[in-house]
C-alpha cells in the first residue's frame, strides 16, 4: 500500500501538508485522521475503520504529538507494541521543540523527528524531502504478522 497516514488535529497544518504534497507532485493517497483514537482505529482496523483491510498498512505515518483524546507518544507506543505495526515507519512531524518530546519520541521507536517549520516554503520543502525519502528511497520492512 502506498498511502501516507497523516495524524494531525490542526486544520491549518493539515491543509499545509496536503498543499505541500501536491506542490511536490507526491501522488500517493493521503489519509488524514484527527486524533489518537482515530489513528489507532485506522491502523488496527477497529471502530469506524473495522471494514478496512487490517493488513493494508500505510507506507509511512506522519504523527503529530499534541493530539486530542490520545497523544502522539501514546499512539507511537501502541504502534510499536503490536507485532503487525512495530516496523511501520513513523515520522514525528510536530511543532514541539521540547527536548523531552524528542528523546521520548526516539525512545518509543520513532524513525525520525521533524520540527514543523513556520514558513510555508520551508514547510513545503520539509514535506517534499520527507516524501522523497520515505516513499521513494527508503526500503520498508514487510508486515511482520498476518491475520
Amino acid at each position: 500500500m502506498n498511502e501516507i497516514l497523516v495524524i494531525e488535529d490542526n486544520p491549518d497544518d493539515i491543509e499545509l501538508t496536503l498543499r505541500a504534497f501536491r506542490k511536490s507532485n507526491i501522488a500517493n493517497d493521503v489519509i488524514v485522521v484527527r486524533d489518537g483514537v482515530e489513528a489507532l482505529e485506522y491502523l488496527f482496523a477497529t471502530g469506524r475503520y473495522a471494514d478496512r483491510d487490517s493488513n493494508a498498512l500505510p507506507q509511512v505515518v506522519l504523527l503529530d504529538l499534541n493530539l486530542p483524546r490520545i497523544g502522539g507518544l501514546e499512539v507511537l507506543e501502541q504502534v510499536r507494541a503490536h507485532p503487525k505495526t512495530k516496523l511501520l515507519p513513523v515520522v514525528i512531524l510536530t511543532s514541539s521543540i521540547e527536548e523531552r518530546d524528542l528523546v521520548n519520541g526516539y525512545s518509543l521507536g520513532a524513525n525520525s523527528y521533524v520540527q514543523k517549520p513556520v514558513d510555508f516554503e520551508r514547510f513545503a520543502d520539509s514535506v517534499k524531502q520527507l516524501g522523497l525519502y520515505w516513499l521513494l528511497l527508503n526500503r520498508r520492512a514487510p508486515n511482520t504478522v498476518q491475520d
